[in-house]
């Protein structure tokens, strides 16, 4: 994993986290789905260190930090989050030395609290009259201004969250289907803090390679569509509420919508059947490829994240049996196999 170079790091702490973070395996999908026996490509990173994708994101921003000097040995580190995040920064924080602080609205799931509170690290839940995540981003800030010494990761609008999946996961994901004779079609992506897709978009550009980009949202929620919240949903980690700073939606192809119901029961059909433990974001995510490739053709490549582990959603409505609606995408989905190279 290429990350920036360090100051006051310690190096053995932080070579141990760059080998558990990154180069994660590219899973081909098999499935037959309205008559056709097709493929989609998914990054499996609910295999890296502490469960997500979150983990390339926070590994760098913290190393960029300490190469421009913001970020010194023993600071407290305090963000915003819905979670994984949070629990990215209280494992790799904790592992450089660093006490950690997150403020997450107080209707994430109770693993995801406990994970974070697992690693040391401080949880302040932020209730709905409290601004819900907006409000969690202000109480960061506000937190900041009385221990100006602390360090904000401000994740929904540093640049070195789009750079760390420029370097790493835009390219892994090229060089992994080039390996297999593969040209990208398309690449689909949730969008939480915007980070995946527009850096990806950056490495797709970088290599002069023309892809379609789509950003993906809960059809519950759409606020992407409409720049702000408009309803509640239940794929946890996307559709924070408002559009995140570095999401650039002029620079990206059409917005997909998919059903929270839906995307749950994907996700149960993916563990289920193949044995892929992953959460709703990845349900939502695969069906979203699925909407991709059935505008551009059965045999489009199109690669897309399998975001996080289902660890997180066992006191969800996850491990609840969903009811089954006439739009749902999933129940025609019949999942054969999958392949790892």
């Amino acid at each position: 994993m290429l990350i920036a170079p360090l100051k006051g790091a310690t190096p053995k702490s932080v070579e141990g986290l760059r080998a558990l973070i990154g180069n994660t395996p590219m899973v081909e999908v098999v499935f037959r789905y309205r008559g056709s026996v097709r493929r989609i490509y998914a990054k499996a990173e609910h295999l890296n260190l502490t469960g997500s994708i979150k983990d390339r994101m926070a590994l760098h921003i913290l190393c960029r930090a300490y190469a421009d000097g913001s970020l010194a040995p023993g600071t407290p580190i305090i963000e915003a989050t819905s979670g994984n995040t949070g629990i990215s920064l209280a494992g790799i924080g904790t592992a450089m030395g660093h006490p950690v602080i997150i403020y997450m609205p107080d209707w994430m799931s109770r693993e995801r609290v406990q994970l974070i509170q697992s690693y040391g690290a401080e949880v302040v839940p932020v209730s709905s009259e409290q601004g819900g995540f907006v409000g969690s981003i202000r109480l960061t800030l506000e937190h900041w201004q009385r221990e100006p010494h602390s360090f904000l990761p401000r994740q929904f609008a540093n640049c070195a969250n789009v750079e760390a999946h420029a370097l790493t996961t835009g390219p892994e994901i090229l060089r992994q289907l080039a390996n297999r004779g593969l040209r990208l079609d398309a690449f689909v992506a949730g969008v939480g803090t915007g980070g995946t897709i527009m850096g990806v978009a950056k490495a797709l550009k970088s290599a002069g390679h023309r892809a379609k980009l789509y950003p993906v949202q809960p059809a519950e929620s759409p606020t992407l569509s409409t720049g702000h919240k408009v309803g509640s949903h239940r794929v946890q980690g996307i559709s924070d509420e408002f559009i995140p700073e570095i999401l650039e939606l002029d620079q990206l192809d059409e917005i997909l919508s998919v059903s929270d119901g839906d995307a749950i029961l994907m996700a149960q059909k993916l563990a289920c059947t193949l044995g892929l433990a992953v959460g709703i974001s990845s349900g939502c995510n695969f069906l979203a490829a699925i909407q991709a490739q059935e505008g551009l053709g059965p045999d489009a490549i199109v690669a897309t994240i399998f975001c996080d582990d289902n660890r997180k959603y066992l006191s969800t409505d996850l491990l609840k049996v969903e009811p089954i609606r006439e739009t749902y995408v999933s129940p025609a989905v019949e999942l054969l196999d999958f392949l790892v190279a």
